[in-house]
């Protein structure tokens, strides 16, 4: 058995990879499916290359293992999460909306008020 790159996938992610692909895509568009692997190939092997740096900034000494705040903060930054619904609205309203104004401040409040999940 040959070994395998570490950022290589594995034969099961592969597998994993294109069940999901087949049932989130018509399976028909060869072209959807390649794209769907590949792209979450990509986004499989950043990440593996991700941590490997942040294990080598902890190795080289330049942060302890107790220090997780600036290893979060690059991984943050390097990974930043989609908007939620809620930050969306938020942002089309402080645009749209006069905030001055007793609408815009009341919807903004409203807005605010809401759960962030």
């Amino acid at each position: 058995m040959t070994e395998q790159n570490p950022i290589t996938p594995s034969p099961e992610l592969v597998e994993q990879w294109s069940l999901e692909a087949e049932q989130n895509h018509q399976p028909t568009v060869a072209y959807s499916l390649v794209t769907a692997l590949a792209t979450r190939a990509a986004q499989w092997g950043a990440d593996q290359e991700l941590e490997a740096c942040c294990e080598w900034l902890v190795k080289q000494g330049w942060f302890s293992a107790d220090e997780h705040e600036a290893i979060e903060e690059l991984r943050a930054a390097r990974r930043p999460q989609p908007l939620s619904l809620k930050q969306q609205a938020l942002e089309a309203a402080r645009i749209e909306l006069n905030p001055e104004g007793k609408n815009g401040s009341l919807i903004l409040r409203a807005l605010e008020a809401l759960p962030d999940d």
